[in-house]
């Protein structure tokens, strides 16, 4: 490319333009600095791919002649089918495109591509219309043909640039190539009268550039590749960024840049009496003699009733379309929608002026060198009694209620005839969230089964009015999708049973309603059944790295003033006996840069939460982030939480009570729902069946399995129906479900493993271990795992001897895997052999593991082979806690409690492991334990 901004928006643009709608074709400019002849004998396959890159740039007259000078090595297929295509773009009201040489190098020889009378190709195209962009862009391509592997591709152009609009001054910026990139040669060049006031700048780091004065004009060129730069942590504010580039540019100051924009907003005239926009004018005069509204209805006006699209054509990077043409058009750009509002605020005596701002770039700084390719927007500052408004015709949706809110950029350039230097823009909360979501969890069915979940949205600002398009436009389908989406930012994996899309033009809010059904939100933990209720120190995170010295003076970003709102109500069982509120249950304090604000109660079986966070500060300083790092680790210990009764009924008597008083009904009623609102997503009747299956109804979920695989079969859920048919006594169907697993995946070793188990079950255990085996041999990082599978079968199949020397040489192989150690505690407990080590191995297991169950379960079978019951109920009441339904620990703790004289206690243990295992007393009984 020649030329590179530092900005390059969709607004204002200080792009390349040219004065001839086609390339012109002339030799180079006589004050171009050949570079160095290329070899291309001498490249090989070590060499840059970068050959040469070399821009040289004058400023004079009030025009940027931009020269580049670019050569390629071929190196590869894919770049020979990029290459083989060469572009350019322009725009022709500004500047010129001229090709000086286009050349293969191939060994000691040069092809020139251009012999002939061979000519770019203009396309007649906008090139960026899909973004919104009219910026009258013409494109020539060149099919470079004969173009080989290993050729040099080198092409050479200028393009000038001289932009009205700026008052005669120019401006320019080049990126400086930086290290890891390689190039034989790189140069970077300006020059420019010396009489001229040119002010030049560059920011990278190890940037050495040579300066010179010669034949009355002056020099700067930095030379090779700069060495990387410094890096910066991804959340330092952005005017410590400091870009590898080079800026140049004839404004004295910003007052200057100012003083040169000031005359393309000047509004007197643009309003003519009895014109269409006189009349909607009047309109708003007639409507309020207040100033505010009056400033609110004007810009509803210019949102609501000119589209955006952006105008470069004929002087546009920086000139605005009149706003009578604009009104016409029923379009317009930030520009031409700035000045359509500059002139009605005018008309209605409401003090307005411009100001520039630097949308995609965060912030403009006061080290930057003035130039108006700095800001890449432009927006409406107004004071109203005193107050300072900030009003941006491109923003959808704004009220009067969002007024005073103030835009995400720190600082604003305001046009004035008189000049002004940069103005800071006061950084505070919106007046209103842009986000406010409502969540009811209906729990009281139990907290161990899925939850009714309601979930209300109130979206204003550019993403309501995007909404309000979708309600608008969208299909059915379509709508159901986005609300899908954006209840999953709130409710993660919620199947919706219904939904609605709504939009408030009065308010400017969308409102999103979605019921469904989603996963219990409950685990067990310490003991008790608990449940996350906070909605916003969990989305609070703040780890800023500032190890490195270069780094600790740097503050942390924190990011825009936004401001969002969580409301949730939780409806619990048994009518709330019992459960408490843990944590912060109210704040009101800033936590790194936050503002949060919560209210919490626990009424009878409701619990009700409102919080709030509104960001009230762009950045932490350095002194102070010690003492926030340590504010916010402190309060994510004590997030909001809702804490079960100790003596919560198990999850079986919850069934057992639900099925009882009916509560299953409107669970099954949504899921039935779900399934209505989208019959194709297979997500549905695989939570159906899993609500099913867990609710013992395991004949109605193979249904759902099986409705499931006629839309998506996958391996897993092949596998689960094979195992609820083996629950079921239907062999022949699970032996058919265990092929098709195998067939969609013959090396799945959870299908391999499964069919082996079957196998030897049906007796056939040659078969079985023969499957394993195979696996075993053809060895592979899950040989281990299949050594251990090995030793299950021939444990199961009672050939002690066997297993165990199979579980040895896996752990041999593998010494320090927890599952392997866990695996031969399983076998040795189970064979009632070799106890002493068996416990060493289950406790190592349980060092290394990061879920202990497993292993707790398998040591409980050691301690009950040893008679040591006191310590196997102590495991298992541990490995109950962590997971409440594992029936192996449910059956044996109900073994052990029968043996202690504990009958009730037992008998209840018992049904629940057979409740949710039917086999269970079959497997156990391999072992010799039955009740």
């Amino acid at each position: 490319m020649v030329r590179y901004g530092l900005l390059v928006g969709a607004c204002m643009v200080a792009a390349p333009a040219f004065a001839s709608e086609t390339p012109l074709y002339q030799a180079a400019p006589a004050w171009i600095k050949a570079a160095t002849p290329i070899d291309a004998a001498k490249l090989d396959a070590a060499s840059p791919v970068i050959v040469l890159f070399d821009n040289q740039q004058r400023l004079e007259g009030g025009q940027v002649w931009s020269y580049v000078d670019t050569a390629t090595r071929i190196a590869s297929p894919e770049m020979l089918t990029q290459a083989g295509t060469l572009t350019a773009s322009w725009q022709p009201d500004q500047g010129d495109l001229i090709v000086h040489r286009v050349q293969i190098l191939r060994g000691g020889e040069t092809i020139d591509v251009l012999a002939g009378g061979k000519r770019f190709t203009v396309l007649r195209r906008e090139e960026r219309l899909e973004r919104l962009e009219m910026n009258g862009v013409l494109t020539a391509t060149l099919a470079v043909e004969g173009l080989r592997l290993g050729d040099v591709l080198r092409l050479t152009i200028s393009t000038t640039n001289k932009d009205a609009a700026l008052g005669g001054k120019v401006q320019t910026i080049a990126q400086l190539p930086v290290a890891p990139v390689r190039a034989g040669l790189a140069r970077i060049r300006l020059t420019w009268p010396e009489k001229d006031a040119v002010q030049w700048k560059t920011y990278a780091e190890g940037a050495k550039p040579l300066v010179t004065t010669a034949d009355g004009y002056r020099e700067v060129t930095f030379d090779g590749i700069l060495p990387k730069q410094p890096e910066l942590p991804n959340d330092a504010p952005v005017r410590f960024v400091r870009p590898p580039i080079v800026e140049a540019t004839t404004f004295a100051s910003w007052s200057a840049v100012s003083q040169t924009m000031a005359p393309l907003y000047a509004t007197a005239g643009l309003i003519p009496a009895g014109s269409p926009l006189a009349t909607e004018v009047a309109r708003i005069a007639a409507a309020t003699p207040d100033p505010l509204k009056r400033a609110a209805l004007a810009l509803e006006l210019v949102q609501g009733k000119i589209r955006y699209l952006f105008n470069g054509m004929a002087g546009g990077n920086y000139t605005p379309q009149k706003p009578a043409d604009t009104w016409s058009l029923r379009y317009g750009d930030c520009k031409a929608k700035t000045l359509l509002l500059l002139a009605i605020l005018h008309e209605l005596k409401i003090d307005a002026e411009p100001a520039t701002a630097p949308a995609q770039a965060g912030d403009v700084f006061d080290t930057r060198l003035p130039s108006a390719a700095a800001f890449d927007h432009i927006i409406v500052k107004a004071n109203v009694a005193g107050e300072t408004l900030w009003l941006d015709g491109t923003m959808n949706g704004v009220t009067l209620a969002d007024i005073h809110d103030v835009p995400t950029f720190r600082h604003v350039l305001p046009i004035r005839a008189a000049g002004s230097d940069l103005v800071e823009v006061p950084f505070h909360p919106d007046a209103r969230p842009e986000v406010e979501a409502a969540v009811e969890y209906d729990q009281r069915a139990g907290v161990s089964l899925p939850t009714l979940v309601t979930v209300t949205m109130k979206v204003r600002g550019q993403s309501g009015s995007m909404m309000n398009l979708v309600a608008q436009q969208a299909t059915p389908d379509q709508k159901r999708d986005m609300v899908q989406k954006v209840v999953g930012n709130i409710v993660s994996n919620a199947r919706l049973t219904d939904q609605s899309l709504a939009y408030d033009p009065v308010t400017g809010v969308a409102t999103v309603t979605g019921r469904g059904i989603v996963s219990s939100p409950w685990g067990k933990e310490r003991g008790r059944w608990r449940t996350a209720l906070d909605g916003t120190m969990s989305d609070i995170n703040f780890a800023p790295d500032r190890g490195r010295a270069a780094w600790r003076a740097i503050p942390v970003a924190v990011g825009p003033a936004k401001r969002m709102a969580m409301h949730t109500r939780l409806l619990l069982p048994q009518g709330g006996k019992g459960f408490v509120l843990e944590g912060d249950q109210s704040l009101d304090e800033v936590i790194a840069g936050r503002r949060i604000v919560r209210k919490s109660a626990l009424a009878g079986d409701v619990v009700t939460i409102d919080d709030e966070l509104a960001t009230v500060a762009p950045e932490i300083a350095p002194a102070d982030i010690p003492a926030t790092r340590a504010r916010v680790a402190l309060a994510k210990t004590r997030t909001l939480q809702a804490a079960a009764p100790v003596d919560l009924p198990s999850r079986f008597q919850v069934v057992a009570e639900a099925r009882r008083s009916g509560a299953l009904k409107p669970i099954l009623a949504a899921y039935a729902k779900s399934i209505a609102n989208d019959p194709e997503d297979v997500a549905v009747y695989i939570n159906r069946a899993s609500f099913l299956a867990n609710t013992y109804d395991r004949p109605a979920a193979i249904v759902d399995l099986t409705k499931a695989l006629s839309i998506e079969p996958t391996i897993d859920t092949y596998l689960w129906r094979a195992g609820l048919y083996e629950q079921g006594g239907e062999k022949a169907k699970q032996q058919a479900d265990l092929d098709e697993a195998l067939k969609l995946d013959p090396s799945s070793f959870a299908a391999i493993n499964t069919m082996a188990r079957y196998r030897l079950d049906a007796g056939d255990k040659d078969a079985a271990i023969a499957m394993i085996q195979e696996r075993i041999d053809a060895g592979g990082k899950e040989a281990g795992d299949y050594m251990a599978a090995k030793a299950d079968l021939l444990a199961r199949a009672g050939d002690g001897d066997g297993a165990l020397v199979a579980i040895d040489e896996a752990v041999k192989d593998n010494p320090g895997s927890a599952q392997l150690l866990n695996s031969r505690c399983w076998i040795k407990g189970t064979l009632n052999v070799q106890l002493d080590t068996a416990l060493k191995d289950c406790t190592r297991s349980i060092e290394l593991s990061e879920s202990r169950v497993s292993a707790l379960d398998s040591r409980a079978m050691v301690y009950y082979r040893m008679n040591r019951f006191d310590d196997a109920l102590a495991d298992l009441t541990a490995a109950l806690d962590d997971a409440p339904e594992l029936a192996a620990s449910l059956y044996m703790r109900g073994i052990i409690r029968g043996k202690q004289g504990a009958a009730p206690e037992s008998k209840a243990d018992l049904a629940s492991a057979r409740l949710i295992s039917p086999l269970i007393d079959r497997d156990y009984s391999r072992f010799g334990i039955k009740p």
